[in-house]
């Protein structure tokens, strides 16, 4: 699928509701890049813990915000993250990562920090960004905004499944806890919290294999008025 104009696509959603594959996968399709925020914070998060700063300590974590080098990159198709000049794709997925990173990013300032990193990277169109606050804050504008949920118990099921692929044994129940925990962080905190945008196109992702999310968004974008197609 190819459209005249240089779209700017926003994917939000709660932890393992399928929106990162979804998002990479239509910008795959379009020939788009795709910008994964969530990696950004991992990154950041990642950087915290390995420099052993209190996680609480807001000026610090701030500090660091400022100071890290955060790069996306496609390798092979793949999203590659680089802090620093170093490939820590698989690190920031382990789970010191993610027990952790709601706190990091309910910070004010490091949501300041990343947000403009994220509207540069935007800021020529042709992108698929996904998120949490991406169609409410960081893209407001974009022409296509999907807001991507399931319900827990399958969201446990993708991120267990997902740790074992990778070698790492997970007590599902632990997992199942830490995914509401977040759910309950990042809806209620103060900036930007997770909720879908007043013009966002909601999928209920519990029952849908990938490549169904996927043509989902793209007949999306296929029936988007002609007007905002074209330039």
């Amino acid at each position: 699928m190819k459209t005249d104009k240089k779209l700017t696509i926003a994917i939000d959603g709660p932890a393992a509701s399928g929106k990162s594959t979804t998002a990479r996968l239509v910008a795959q399709n379009l020939g788009y890049l795709y910008i994964d925020t969530g990696a950004m914070y991992r990154a950041l998060t990642l950087e915290v813990l390995n420099r052993n700063i209190p996680i609480e300590d807001e000026e610090q974590v701030v500090q660091t915000a400022r100071k890290i080098d955060i790069c996306l990159s496609v390798d092979d198709h793949k999203i590659r993250t680089i802090l620093n000049g170093q490939d820590v794709s698989e690190d920031i997925r382990l789970p010191r990562v993610t027990r952790v990173i709601s706190i990091v990013s309910a910070f004010r300032e490091v949501r300041e920090i990343m947000k403009q990193k994220q509207r540069d990277l935007a800021k020529d169109g042709g992108i698929v960004m996904d998120g949490r606050d991406i169609g409410t804050v960081v893209l407001p504008q974009a022409q296509v905004k999907v807001f991507m949920n399931a319900s827990v118990e399958r969201r446990t099921d993708r991120r267990v499944k997902e740790l074992q692929s990778k070698g790492i044994n997970v007590d599902r129940e632990s997992i199942k806890a830490e995914i509401i925990q977040r759910d309950e962080i990042d809806s209620n905190r103060e900036v930007a919290p997770l909720k879908p945008a007043a013009d966002a196109h909601i999928i209920d992702t519990s029952q849908l294999s990938i490549d169904q999310q996927v043509q989902k968004v793209l007949d999306l974008i296929e029936n988007l008025p002609p007007s905002i197609k074209r330039t």
